[in-house]
């Protein structure tokens, strides 16, 4: 009898178990075929990519009916969705609609052919919201050509402006891993190179080369250089290399350099880049500088420093050789102290005034200032390039072995001694001058 009990009670149980299993599975199937039926959401579920709850046939999930074919508005889709999923709202910065709980402004709630239900692909997801012409131009960033634009936004949060997933320029050094390494231990680094590469490229795209804002070899660099533009615009004489090609790139490095202003090379070097050969310009023909400081040994002293900008200027000047100030290109000029203010920048201006002295000059007979009496005459005082060269030779203080006197080159005849020297010029007899016992020449 109490066999026959037992398995009773267990027989019983069984059968409650399964109408239980079987009632349960006929409600949600008679739930799913509701909201799927021939005359309501016949596509639902059918998507590529389908949210779980509707994949599973779970509708009442997110949707609270409160009676036959009537649910609850959803009035919270933030809310909603935090129910299943983790929070994207917790960092510094959010995407709008993210900050705003309105996830189905980008994702589909039910299903999509795009993958996390989006509800476009790519960029053209972006630019549901976001203004299209920022991806338009010639030339288009990778990410964005692609339409990768997660590759450098996070699409809900992040700590960083822009919703981007590194600060500043290391976003973009999470690709340019090159540049990176490139710009690493240089002495010279542009400055928005430092603060923010976005300041010369456009991160989506541009018009421009390389995404550049404007064109890249001179327009873009007066936009933060206005004196140098101010400058080539009123000058008479621009430098040759911003006449070329690569224009300010001639001389520059966009990004960084071991040289002083960026220069691709030393300074010297940077202007032997071109000035390795003879150039013919307005004012005339250059010589080949490279050869010319190769063949002789002793500089003037901007050249021995390596920097031509001492008495050039680098960009333009209204002055002879876009020199960085008034020097005369010619043998014989009317003594007037503006004539030598090039000169005299670094060089003392006595030593042209001064009739007499001890220790102006070495160029001198006893205390008669040889200087004072070649340059300071009414008519005919000779320039200083009549007897140096401003750049280099193989005579002491520069002095040239001969000087242009219209088509001759007329010899100079320089001879040095312990105390004095001689010259013997094509335009006098030769004349000796001797520092510790005057010479008496006829």
């Amino acid at each position: 009898m109490k066999k026959i009990t037992v398995s009773l009670v267990i027989t019983f149980f069984a059968v409650i178990s399964l109408v239980v299993f079987f009632g349960s599975s006929v409600s949600a199937q008679a739930q799913t075929e509701s909201c799927v039926s021939a005359k309501c959401h016949i596509t639902m579920g059918k998507d590529k990519f389908v949210h779980g709850p509707i994949a599973v046939g779970d509708c009442i999930a997110c949707h609270v009916p409160t009676s036959k074919h009537k649910f609850t508005p959803i009035t919270n889709v933030g809310a909603l969705c935090y129910k299943c999923h983790d929070r994207v709202d917790t960092k510094k910065g959010q995407h709008k609609p993210v900050k705003e709980g309105n996830c189905t402004k980008c994702h589909d709630a039910h299903q999509s052919p795009f993958k996390f239900q989006l509800r476009a692909d790519g960029k053209n997801l972006c630019i549901m919201c976001h203004d299209k012409k920022i991806i338009e131009g010639k030339f288009v960033h990778g990410p964005v050509a692609v339409g990768g634009c997660s590759m450098c936004h996070n699409s809900h949060q992040a700590d960083f402006p822009k919703l981007l997933n590194a600060t500043g320029n290391d976003a973009c050094f999470q690709c340019h891993t090159d540049k990176a390494e490139a710009f690493k231990g240089k002495k010279f680094v542009h400055q928005p190179v430092k603060e923010k590469c976005a300041s010369c490229h456009s991160p989506h795209a541009g018009d421009f080369k390389y995404m550049l804002k404007k064109d890249g070899l001179e327009d873009l660099c007066f936009d933060c250089h206005k004196d140098k533009k101010d400058w080539l615009a009123k000058i008479k004489v621009k430098h040759g290399g911003l006449e070329t090609e690569k224009k300010c790139m001639a001389c520059h490095e966009p990004h960084a350099s071991d040289y002083v202003k960026n220069l691709v090379r030393q300074p010297i070097e940077s202007c032997n880049m071109c000035h390795d050969k003879p150039l013919d310009t307005q004012d005339g023909k250059i010589i080949d500088m490279k050869e010319t400081l190769a063949k002789n040994k002793s500089y003037h002293g901007p050249i021995k420093q390596g920097d031509c900008s001492g008495c050039h200027n680098t960009h333009g000047s209204d002055y002879y050789r876009i020199l960085r100030k008034y020097f005369p290109p010619v043998f014989y000029a009317p003594y007037n102290l503006k004539n030598y203010e090039l000169c005299f920048n670094c060089h003392e201006k006595t030593i042209v005034q001064d009739a007499k002295t001890t220790t102006l000059t070495g160029f001198r007979n006893g205390d008669e200032n040889l200087h004072f009496v070649h340059v300071n005459k009414e008519v005919k005082g000779r320039t200083c390039r009549a007897c140096h060269d401003a750049h280099a030779t193989n005579n002491p203080k520069h002095i040239r072995d001969a000087v242009p006197f219209g088509a001759w080159g007329l010899p100079v005849g320089f001879t040095k001694t312990q105390n004095g020297g001689a010259c013997l010029p094509g335009c006098h007899q030769k004349f000796d001058y001797d520092r510790i016992k005057a010479v008496k020449n006829r």
